[in-house]
């Protein structure tokens, strides 16, 4: 299997070469010396196909042996009549002792409690409620499905607990399901086919009451038939399901997603498995201690199985420390890490296999790394890992996987930015440890460390390489890297030039720092013909001109020059990447012909770039005309200077000039810059698809809110206001008005109207996430005193408000107090509770400064659950 791999990559790698070597097109030569160029250049393409024709003899013959080989093999092969029956680990956790259970009670609690919930989903004469817990696999899902059962069976006569699993055999469950509510003995349940069954069970359970716990569904299909047998009648069932699927659960409905357990928590169980009921953990060893659990991640599987090794240990620091240092390079072989291994991989045989790929893909990132979600779909695409049907969208195909990947549990979603770009994500260090042995195993991946030397094994032929080597040349001795396909490199401040790398994709130096070899590292940019993702990041500490090799790069989808680097392009290197999707950070103030040339990137889907002063008008037309060219751009990123009331930060020159603009713009941004006025081609009728913007206004007027409230998709709006935000025409100021905004789910205003209420009933139904930025200066504190209309916005969960001072520090104390009281008050009525922030700040020469949330009293807390911290107000109990 190995070798078919192996050969599989060097066929690509023949016929990539290929290509290359026939790409350019013969055209007629004019003129005796174009000619000779032309006869000698024939002439090597000559050489450079027999050269290939020989490589791909040479491979047909390797394929040819390892298909005899194989033949062979299978018929040497003998069978054992004996299997070794796996025990399944849910069974043992269905009869795991209440005694050994640790932190359930809560959340046992919490789904009993959702148990008993009259369910306004459901007709009352129904009344069938379901609960389906969702979680990770080690999470404890079964485990709390049957404390439930246990602690409410007692209630209902007929009752039954049934594992479905990857691959269930239908008749089998349905059978089981039938025995264990009828008391008939298995045998006896034998039907002819799965709709005589379902007809048999919903029969029975007409006119009966019954608690059914349906375990470990994988596939929504599977639920479906069952569903199709339990009856809905008015004795109040109920239903507990259990999966890794986020997808799956909403499906089935009642979708309870089971959290991690707390660190003190974590800290019982892990203890009270090593100590015994003492809990008593020698000093020398709470280091260690702390370090393990934190990579258990609050994963009770995880917990049990890492405890289990150390209680054999007998509190030897040594072998602590060293069993830390194994995780994330195989643990070891005992039945207790096999256990767990065994459900991770039940997950990971579950895949698909393009989804199989894109999660080994994770194996090249650290422990604990924040994976920005954009980044790495276009490492996948650019990796070839997306492959989608003629004109399909490969960045939303991509996006789908990075879902699923989330609602199966394997990797952790991150919801900073959840509303402003796509979901960053980390993996969890348990399922890194997997993917990570699996990796090695393939070959996929390989990963070198300094120091502890955690690290995968070096292979001769390098695929993908992920370098993170402090003050150290990268070993090139032992590898062999002439066939590497992507190169991540991170905290490196030594590295040798990239010509031995002719068959590289993605060149990732976004997290590292070069103080030296600054211009030899990218003199061999032109020799890497297949690279597809370049990402510089901020790898030069000062400015740095680009080579023009960088023009040679047909295939290049995405090219990073770094967010705080002043990089300079020279003219003419931009307009030859027409290939290009992705072009972010560039500076036009550094390189002004570049506005001139983003008109022949017609594939630009992405584009962000710096302006750090007022452009001449010439240049202001430039950048205009290119933007009408930019048809297939979805994305525009503006980073002007942030100066209150210079010039310099104005945008208007992108006003009317830009028209019309690309249809299907999904995402306008520009932090710190503003217009006037709103530019009227922000309107629904030109910008259909436009999911989120952040603009800064010099005047707000009650239409320009109307206009923006009236996108059909809008989900992130971040406006904030510099000047005026009284409405001379309509002599009021302006609010939200009634069903306006009915998608979006995060708002940011930099303003707060003093007229009473800002948002009308019907404004904002599903916004979750709520900040005002505003000045003390601007005489709002007789408004606070009135609603604020937060009461209209049902689902609002987080509400965030920083008072900022640009008067000349008249605003005291006082003052401050009774607008945080007003804020406090307004969050304190809202139905749901929502968290509240408060903080301070003060502009900045070139940023907004944050001052830490100011200490606010502790509120006596509404029941026995909640908390009240200094600076954020408590949430419901269940939240």
């Amino acid at each position: 299997m190995n070798e078919v791999r192996e050969l599989s990559y060097d066929l690509e790698d023949a016929i990539d070469d290929f290509m290359q070597s026939v790409g350019d097109k013969d055209e007629k030569p004019d003129g005796f010396i174009e000619k000779i160029k032309n006869s000698l250049g024939k002439l090597g393409k000559m050489k450079a196909r027999h050269r290939i024709g020989k490589e791909i003899q040479d491979l047909k013959k390797q394929i040819k042996e390892v298909g005899d080989r194989n033949a062979r093999y299978k018929g040497r092969q003998t069978f054992s009549s004996t299997k070794n029956e796996v025990v399944d680990p849910r069974i043992l956790a269905r009869f795991e002792h209440a005694s050994k259970l640790v932190g359930i009670d809560e959340t046992k609690a919490e789904i009993i409690k959702l148990l008993g919930e009259e369910n306004g989903q459901v007709p009352r004469q129904q009344q069938l409620k379901i609960v389906s817990i969702v979680g990770f696999g080690g999470m404890g899902k079964t485990t709390l499905a049957n404390q439930v059962y246990q602690d409410l069976k007692g209630e209902f006569q007929y009752r039954a607990f049934i594992s479905v699993s990857r691959n269930p055999d239908l008749m089998k469950i349905l059978r089981t399901i039938l025995s264990e509510i009828t008391g008939i003995s298995y045998p006896g349940t034998e039907a002819g086919c799965i709709e005589q069954l379902i007809d048999k069970i919903k029969d029975f359970l007409a006119d009966k009451r019954y608690l059914i716990v349906i375990d470990d569904i994988w596939d929504i299909k599977h639920w479906e038939v069952i569903r199709c047998a339990l009856a809905d009648n008015h004795y109040e069932n109920r239903v507990i399901t259990t999966t890794r699927d986020r997808d799956v659960a909403r499906k089935v409905g009642g979708a309870y997603e089971l959290k991690p357990l707390p660190d003190e928590t974590s800290k019982i169980l892990f203890f009270g498995r090593i100590f015994g009921i003492n809990n008593d953990c020698p000093d020398d060893l709470v280091e260690v201690s702390e370090t393990l659990l934190k990579k258990c991640g609050g994963v009770p599987l995880a917990i049990i199985t890492i405890a289990g090794l150390l209680a054999s240990r007998e509190g030897n620091k040594r072998e602590w420390n060293k069993l830390c240092d194994s995780i994330g390079s195989g643990l070891d072989n005992s039945p207790d890490v096999k256990t767990m291994r065994n459900i991770l991989a039940l997950s990971y045989r579950h895949l698909p296999i393009h989804l199989k790929t894109c999660l080994l893909y994770l194996s090249i990132f650290p422990e604990d790394y924040i994976i920005q979600g954009s980044r790495l779909i276009w490492r996948w695409i650019c990796e070839g890992f997306v492959n989608g049907v003629q004109d399909e969208d490969l960045f939303e195909l991509g996006e789908s996987y990075l879902t699923e990947l989330i609602n199966r549990g394997l990797i952790q979603a991150v919801d900073s930015y959840r509303y402003v770009r796509t979901t960053d994500c980390r993996v969890h260090d348990l399922v890194l440890e997997f993917i990570s042995s699996i990796s090695i195993e393939e070959n996929f991946c390989t990963v070198l460390h300094d120091k502890k030397a955690k690290s995968a094994a070096i292979t001769s032929k390098v695929r993908r390489l992920f370098l993170q080597l402090q003050d150290v040349e990268m070993p090139q001795g032992r590898l062999i890297l002439s066939h590497m396909r992507s190169l991540t490199v991170s905290g490196v401040d030594k590295m040798s030039p990239l010509s031995f790398s002719p068959q590289l994709r993605v060149l990732d130096l976004e997290d590292c720092y070069l103080q030296e070899q600054r211009h030899k590292l990218l003199e061999h940019l032109g020799s890497l013909c297949q690279l597809r993702y370049l990402a510089l990041g901020d790898i030069y500490p000062s400015e740095l001109l680009l080579p023009i090799q960088i023009g040679q790069l047909k295939h290049l989808i995405f090219l990073s020059v770094g967010g705080r680097s002043k990089n300079k392009f020279r003219p003419g290197v931009i307009s030859k990447l027409e290939a290009l999707q992705v072009l972010l950070s560039i500076s036009l103030s550094k390189s002004p012909h570049i506005a001139k040339e983003l008109r022949h990137l017609t594939k630009l889907r992405v584009l962000t770039f710096s302006l750090e002063g007022m452009p001449d008008e010439s240049f202001k037309g430039w950048i205009s005309e290119s933007l009408v060219h930019l048809e297939n751009l979805q994305s525009l990123i503006v980073h002007a200077p942030y100066r209150l009331d210079e010039e310099s930060a104005c945008l208007d020159f992108l006003g009317e000039g830009w028209m019309p603009p690309p249809r299907n713009r999904r995402r306008f941004v520009s932090p710190f810059g503003k217009f006037s006025y709103l530019p009227s081609w922000i309107n629904p009728s030109n910008l259909r698809e436009l999911s989120m913007i952040e603009i800064g206004l010099g005047h707000l007027r009650q239409k320009d809110l109307d206009i923006l409230g009236s996108f059909p998709v809008l989900q992130s709006l971040r406006l904030s206001c510099y000047k005026n935000i009284w409405d001379e025409e309509r002599k009021q100021w302006p609010v939200i008005s009634a069903d306006t905004f009915q998608c979006l789910q995060e708002c940011k205003l930099g303003i707060l109207p003093t007229g009473g209420n800002m948002f009308a009933p019907g404004a904002m139904p599903k916004v979750q996430s709520l900040t005002f930025s505003f000045s003390l200066g601007l005489a709002i504190l007789p408004s606070l005193r009135d609603s604020l209309g937060l009461e209209n916005l049902p689902s609002l969960q987080d509400l965030h408000v920083y008072f900022s001072e640009f008067t000349d520090g008249s605003v005291t104390q006082q003052a401050y107090d009774q607008a945080e009281a007003a804020i406090s008050c307004a969050a304190d009525n809202h139905p749901n509770r929502p968290t509240l922030q408060l903080g301070l700040s003060w502009p900045a020469n070139d940023a907004t400064a944050w001052l830490p949330p100011l200490p606010r009293p502790a509120r006596p807390p509404s029941n026995a659950t909640d908390a009240a911290p200094a600076a954020r107000l408590p949430p419901r109990a269940g939240r």
